[in-house]
C-alpha cells in the first residue's frame, strides 16, 4: 500500500529579524530541513515522488512549506551480520555465548539467526517511523546549524537564537504537530502585522497559510515582496517625473523590514542640491533607507522614495513625517561640505601625521611620502607625467580628515574628488582621488587617469610590502586588511592597462620605502609568490585551465603582463590537435634529460653524427624553427611562436618510433641528447608544455 502525503508548514516567529541577513537567514533555515527530510528518507514519497520545499521569510517569520510530504518512512529491510557461524552452537547444537549476544544484542531471538558465507546473520524489515514523530527534531537541527555570528539570549532562558522567538506553528496537514523547538511548543496560530491586524491568526492548515496572512496584512513571500517594492518604486518615480534608482543591497533590506510595503514620494529643499549628490545619496540610503531618483540625465531631483509598513489612511502625513526628518540628515551633509571647504586638501597633508596608519607601519603621511615616491617610479617606467603622479599621491589621503568623510565613510575618494577640483586641481589629479580605490571589488572599473593608476598601484604595493613584513599574511579565512583584493588589483591593472613592470620591481620598490619597522628579508618571496597564486582563480574564473597556467608558472617568470600573454596563448596552443602529443613528448624528454643529468647535457649539436632518417629531419626542423620563432619571442609574439612550434608534431614523433636515443656509442647518445635539449628550449622558452599532458 502507498504512503499517503500531506503538506506540511512550520513557521517559527521571532522579534524583528536583521533585515539585511533575512533572506541568507530563510535560506539556511529551508536549506537545512531539506537535509534533515532527505537524511530521514523523507524527500521523496512512492505515490507523489519528490517533495516540493516553499520558502518564506517576513521581518517576523521564517517559515517553510513541504509539499506532498509521505505521513511515514518507508519500510526497510536490514540485514545484520554476526560472529562466525563455526562458533555459533556447541557440539550438543546449543546456542553459544557468541551467538546469544549477537541476537540480544540486535534485538532478535536465536530462532531468527541464519547463516551466510560463513557468518551468523539476521535479516529483519524496520517499519518505517511517521514523519510527525521526526518532524520537530528535523526543525531543532536545521537551526543549530544555521549561519548565525552572535547569537541572543532573552529573559532566563539559555535558549539561543538571532532574536527571541515568540511562537511556532508546525502543521501537517489540518493537524498540529505534537513537538518542541526552541522551548516553543507547537500550534497553529501566528500572528498578523503590528498595526493592520495586531492579533493572533488561526491557521487551519498548511495549504491556506499564505492566504490567511495576506489577509493579515503579511506579505510572507521574501520574493513576491521585494518585487512589489521594486514596482510600487518604480511606479512612484515614473509619477513624480523621473527615474527611480533602485540599489539592489537598498532593495534586500527593505524587503527585511517590510510585511506590507507601501511606496510613497517625497520632497527636500533644492538648494541641498548644492552639495554633492554622492553625499545626499548616502545620507538617503544610508541613515532613512530611501531611494533617490534622477532626471533622463542621470542628475539627481530634490526627490525621495519611501517605504512604509502600513496601508496610511492619511498617506501626506507619512511623508511629511519623512521630509521632516531627512531634512536635519542633509542639512549636515551641505555644513560638512561647507566647512570642509575652507580648507585646501593640500593644507591637510602635514596633519596626517596625527593619524596612525597601522601600528608599526606608520602615519597616513608616512605612507602618503612613501606613495609620493612610489608613484614617481611607477610614472618613469611607464612614461606618465611624474608631477601629476607625485601631486595625486601627496594629496589622495588628504580627504581621510575632512568632515564629509568622517561621516559618510564609503565617500573617501570620492570627496576627495569634489575637493580638488574645488582647490583648483588638475583634472587628472582629481580623478586619481578617486581611482586609486579602482578596482574595489570584483569585475569594478580601473583608474582611467595615467595619475589614477600610478597612485592606485603605489597604495597596494606599500600596503601589501607593510603588512606582509608585519607577517599579516591572509590566510582562507581571514584578511582583515584586504590584500586578497589588493593583490589581484595590482595584477588587473598590470595586465588590463598593459603596463611592462616586474612584480619583483615593484615589490623592491616598495621594500626600498622608509619604513618605521623593515620589512622581513623574506618579504619579497612570499609576497611574489601569494600574489602570483592569486591568478589561479582568475584564470579559473575564465575557463582556463590550472595546468595552463602551471606550464606557464614554472618558468619562474614575475611580470604580470608576460604571465598572461603566455597564458593566453598556451591555453589557445592546449586546444590544438597536436598539444597532447608534443605535451606528452616534451614529458618524455625532461625524462630523459633529468636522468641523464640535464644541466651537464651540451646542447651543441654535431651534424655528422646524425645518421638516422628520422633524427636528420627533426635537427633540421628544429634548426628552423629556431630562426622563426626567435623574433617571435624578442617581441613576446607567443602564441605566433606556439602555433609555428606546432608544426613539429609529425618529426618528433617519427624521432620517438624511429630512433634510440640511448644508443651504446656515447658520441651518438649525446648528440641525441643534445638535440632532445633544443627541441625543450624551442618549447620552454615560452611555458613548460610538459604539464599540460592529461594523465
Amino acid at each position: 500500500m502507498s504512503t499517503m502525503t500531506k503538506d506540511f508548514l512550520v513557521e517559527l516567529g521571532t522579534e524583528e529579524l536583521p533585515p539585511t541577513q533575512l533572506k541568507k537567514l530563510s535560506d539556511a533555515f529551508t536549506q537545512g530541513i531539506e537535509a534533515g527530510l532527505k537524511e530521514a528518507g523523507l524527500s521523496t514519497s512512492e505515490q507523489h515522488g519528490d517533495i516540493q520545499v516553499i520558502s518564506y521569510a517576513a521581518p517576523r517569520r521564517l517559515a517553510v512549506m513541504v509539499k506532498n510530504l509521505a505521513e511515514k518512512q518507508q519500510d526497510r529491510d536490514e540485514v545484520i551480520f554476526g560472529p562466525p557461524a563455526n562458533i555459533a552452537f556447541d557440539d550438543d547444537g546449543k546456542p553459544t555465548k557468541a551467538a546469544l549476544g549477537f541476537a540480544k544484542k540486535s534485538g532478535a531471538s536465536v530462532e531468527d539467526l541464519s547463516e551466510e558465507n560463513g557468518k551468523l546473520k539476521i535479516s529483519r524489515r524496520i517499519a518505517g517511523q511517521a514523519t510527525t514523530e521526526l518532524l520537530a527534531g528535523i526543525i531543532q537541527t536545521s537551526i543549530e546549524k544555521m549561519p548565525i555570528a552572535k547569537r541572543m539570549r532573552w529573559g532566563s532562558s539559555r535558549i539561543e537564537f538571532v532574536r527571541p522567538v515568540q511562537w511556532l506553528i508546525m502543521l501537517f496537514g489540518d493537524d498540529v504537530v505534537n513537538g518542541e523547538v526552541l522551548g516553543l511548543t507547537a500550534g497553529n496560530t501566528s500572528r498578523g502585522h503590528r498595526f493592520h491586524a495586531n492579533k493572533e491568526i488561526t491557521i487551519s492548515s498548511a495549504g491556506e497559510y499564505q492566504q490567511a496572512m495576506r489577509d493579515a496584512f503579511v506579505i510572507v513571500d521574501y520574493n513576491e515582496r521585494k518585487e512589489s517594492i521594486r514596482a510600487q518604486v518604480t511606479a512612484k518615480g515614473i509619477e513624480v517625473g523621473g527615474i527611480a534608482n533602485i540599489d539592489e543591497d537598498l532593495l534586500d533590506e527593505v524587503t527585511g523590514l517590510n510585511e506590507w510595503p507601501t511606496a510613497l514620494a517625497g520632497n527636500f529643499d533644492e538648494d541641498f542640491l548644492r552639495v554633492p549628490s554622492e553625499a545626499l545619496i548616502s545620507s538617503m540610503k544610508e541613515h532613512q533607507k530611501y531611494f533617490h531618483v534622477e532626471d533622463k540625465n542621470g542628475q539627481l531631483k530634490p526627490i525621495f522614495i519611501t517605504l512604509t509598513n502600513i496601508e496610511s489612511k492619511d498617506p501626506q502625513q507619512v511623508i511629511e513625517g519623512n521630509e521632516k526628518v531627512i531634512r536635519p540628515r542633509l542639512a549636515d551633509a551641505a555644513f560638512f561640505w561647507d566647512t570642509d571647504r575652507k580648507n585646501t586638501l593640500e593644507s591637510r597633508y602635514q596633519k596626517l601625521d596625527t593619524v596612525v596608519w597601522v601600528n608599526k607601519l606608520g602615519t597616513l603621511k608616512a605612507k602618503t611620502d612613501r606613495l609620493i615616491i612610489l608613484a614617481d617610479k611607477i610614472a618613469q617606467a611607464t612614461q606618465a607625467d611624474s608631477e601629476l603622479a607625485k601631486r595625486a599621491a601627496k594629496l589622495c589621503k588628504a580627504d581621510l580628515l575632512t568632515d564629509m568623510v568622517y561621516e559618510f565613510t564609503d565617500l573617501q575618494g570620492i570627496a576627495g574628488t569634489y575637493y580638488a577640483q574645488g582647490d583648483g586641481e588638475h583634472a587628472d589629479v582629481c580623478a586619481a582621488m578617486q581611482e586609486q580605490y579602482m578596482p574595489s571589488f570584483a569585475g569594478d572599473d580601473l583608474p582611467v587617469t595615467q595619475a589614477g593608476i600610478c597612485v592606485a598601484l603605489a597604495d597596494r604595493i606599500d600596503s601589501l610590502v607593510g603588512l606582509f613584513g608585519l607577517g599579516q599574511i591572509p590566510t582562507g579565512s581571514k584578511d582583515p586588511f584586504a590584500l586578497r583584493r589588493a593583490s589581484l588589483g595590482v595584477l588587473r591593472i598590470l595586465v588590463e592597462k598593459n603596463i611592462n613592470i616586474d612584480l619583483a620591481q615593484l615589490i623592491d620598490w616598495g621594500i626600498e620605502s622608509v619604513w618605521e619597522t623593515t620589512p622581513k628579508a623574506e618579504t619579497k618571496a612570499t609576497l611574489t609568490e601569494y600574489m602570483l597564486d592569486r591568478f589561479s582563480a582568475w584564470y579559473k574564473d575564465q575557463g582556463i585551465a590550472t595546468e595552463v597556467f602551471q606550464a606557464v608558472r614554472a618558468l619562474g617568470v614575475t611580470n604580470a603582463l608576460d604571465i598572461n600573454n603566455r597564458v593566453q596563448a598556451v591555453n589557445i596552443f592546449s586546444s590544438m590537435d597536436e598539444a597532447q602529443a608534443l605535451a606528452a613528448a616534451n614529458k618524455r624528454v625532461s625524462n630523459i634529460l633529468a636522468k641523464n643529468g640535464s644541466e651537464s647535457v651540451s646542447a651543441e649539436i654535431n651534424p655528422t653524427l646524425l645518421t638516422e632518417e628520422a633524427e636528420k629531419v627533426l635537427a633540421e626542423q628544429v634548426a628552423t624553427k629556431q630562426t622563426q620563432v626567435q623574433p617571435l619571442l624578442a617581441e613576446a609574439k607567443y602564441k605566433e611562436a606556439l602555433a609555428s612550434l606546432a608544426d613539429l608534431r609529425a618529426a618528433v614523433d617519427a624521432f620517438f618510433d624511429n630512433v634510440m636515443v640511448m644508443a651504446d656509442d656515447e658520441a651518438v647518445k649525446n648528440n641525441r641528447l643534445a638535440l632532445l635539449k633544443q627541441l625543450q628550449g624551442l618549447f620552454i622558452a615560452i611555458a613548460d608544455i610538459s604539464l599540460l599532458q592529461q594523465n
